[in-house]
C-alpha cells in the first residue's frame, strides 16, 4: 500500500523547520508531501533548501485547509493520503498500525492516530484526541476532549474502535473514497471540514477508526487560536452546513433551528464576557449560513440519511448544567 504524507503549509516556515525532521525520519516507505498555500514567507525555497528530498506542491491561491487540500490531493499518486498539520510531531512506528487497519479491513475508509498535547504531553490535544463523535445537535466533541476540558492520557484510550469523524490534523483517508466522496467541501474554508467529510462518508456506508497503538504530539492553535473571532465565526457556520448538508431527512429543520437558538443563547453569554467581536462572529456566520442555504440544501445528494449518528441526545446540557466533564461518564459504551 503507497501511503503519501501530505502537510499544507501556509506561512509557516517555522513550524516546517521545527516538525518535518521527525516526519522524515519516522515515515519509512511513506512520500513525503508540502502543499503550499501560495504562501508569502520564505517557506518553497526553505524546503527547495533544507529537505530537497520533500516533494513540494504549490497551490496558486490560499484557499484554506479544504480547498487547498482539494487541490493538492489530486496531484498525490497513493492508495493512501495521510492529511498531517504542519504544526504535528510525529513518533517511530506511527504508520504500521495504519498499514494494518487498512490492508486488512476494506470497509474502513478513514482512519486517526492518538493525538496528544506537544506543550504538555501527558495530556490529550483538543483537535481530535482518542477519535470524535457529535451529539444530536451537531456539537462535536471527543474521547479525551469534552468543550475545553482535556483528559491526561493514562492508556485509556489505547483501543482500536470505531469513532464517528477523525481529525483533520492527522487524518489518514484511502485516495478512491477521498475521491468518490468530492473532497472537502471548499465552501468551510477551515474547521470541521473534516466532519462532513466523515458524516458523507459514513452516510455512504463507510467505516472511521481510531488507533490508540499510534500516537503524535499537536502543537494547535499554531494557524488560528480559539481566542480569535474568525475561528468562532467558522465553527458556528460550518456546524450549521454540516447538519443541513447530512443530518436525516425530516430532522433537518427542528435540529437547525435548536442550533440557531442555542447559538443565539452562546452570542449572548460573549456579551456578558466582554468578548463582543465573539458575538459579532457568531451574527456574521448565521448571515453566511443563510447566504449559502440553498446552495447546501443542493449538496444533501443521494446518500443514505436514516442512520443513528449521535451518541448523546446533548453535550452542551451534558456539560455546563450537568458538569459531566469525560467521555465515559458522558456515554455507556
Amino acid at each position: 500500500m503507497k501511503i503519501a504524507v501530505v502537510i499544507l503549509n501556509w506561512n509557516g516556515k517555522q513550524l516546517l523547520e521545527q516538525f518535518i525532521p521527525s516526519v522524515l525520519e519516522y515515515s519509512p516507505g511513506a512520500d513525503i508531501y508540502v502543499a503550499d498555500n501560495a504562501s508569502t514567507d520564505d517557506s518553497v525555497n526553505f524546503l527547495r533548501t533544507s529537505f530537497p528530498e520533500i516533494r513540494i506542491i504549490q497551490n496558486r491561491e490560499n484557499g484554506g485547509f479544504a480547498k487547498g487540500y482539494n487541490e493538492a490531493l489530486a496531484q498525490v499518486n497513493a492508495d493512501l493520503f495521510c492529511l498531517l498539520n504542519s504544526d504535528i510531531e510525529v513518533t517511530p512506528g506511527w504508520l504500521e498500525p495504519f498499514r494494518d487497519i487498512f490492508a486488512d479491513n476494506p470497509e474502513v475508509a478513514i482512519a486517526q492516530p492518538k493525538i496528544l498535547d506537544y506543550k504538555n504531553k501527558e495530556y490529550f490535544e483538543y483537535a481530535g484526541a482518542a477519535g470524535g463523535y457529535i451529539d444530536m445537535l451537531g456539537y462535536p466533541f471527543c474521547r479525551g476532549r469534552v468543550f475545553q476540558h482535556l483528559e491526561k492520557d493514562k492508556g485509556q484510550y489505547d483501543d482500536t474502535r470505531e469513532i464517528f469523524w477523525a481529525t483533520g490534523a492527522c487524518m489518514f483517508i484511502r485516495r478512491q473514497v477521498f475521491e468518490s466522496l468530492g473532497g472537502f467541501d471548499k465552501d468551510y474554508f477551515a474547521h470541521q471540514e473534516e466532519i462532513d467529510l466523515c458524516w458523507r462518508a459514513k452516510n455512504a456506508g463507510h467505516r472511521i477508526l481510531y488507533a490508540g497503538q499510534s500516537h503524535v504530539y499537536h502543537v494547535g492553535g499554531a494557524t488560528l487560536n480559539n481566542m480569535n473571532p474568525k475561528k468562532t465565526f467558522l465553527n458556528f457556520r460550518n456546524s450549521l452546513f454540516s447538519l443541513t448538508k447530512n443530518a436525516p431527512a425530516g430532522y433537518v429543520l427542528p435540529l437547525v433551528f435548536m442550533r440557531l437558538v442555542l447559538d443565539g443563547i452562546a452570542g449572548i453569554r460573549f456579551v456578558f464576557q466582554l468578548r463582543f467581536r465573539h458575538c459579532f462572529a457568531i451574527v456574521r456566520s448565521h448571515l453566511s449560513y443563510y447566504y449559502h442555504l440553498k446552495n447546501t440544501i443542493k449538496k444533501r445528494g443521494k446518500s443514505n440519511k436514516t442512520g443513528h449518528y449521535y451518541v448523546i441526545k446533548s453535550v452542551v446540557w451534558a456539560y455546563y448544567i450537568a458538569s459531566v466533564r469525560v467521555y465515559p461518564k458522558l456515554v455507556k459504551d
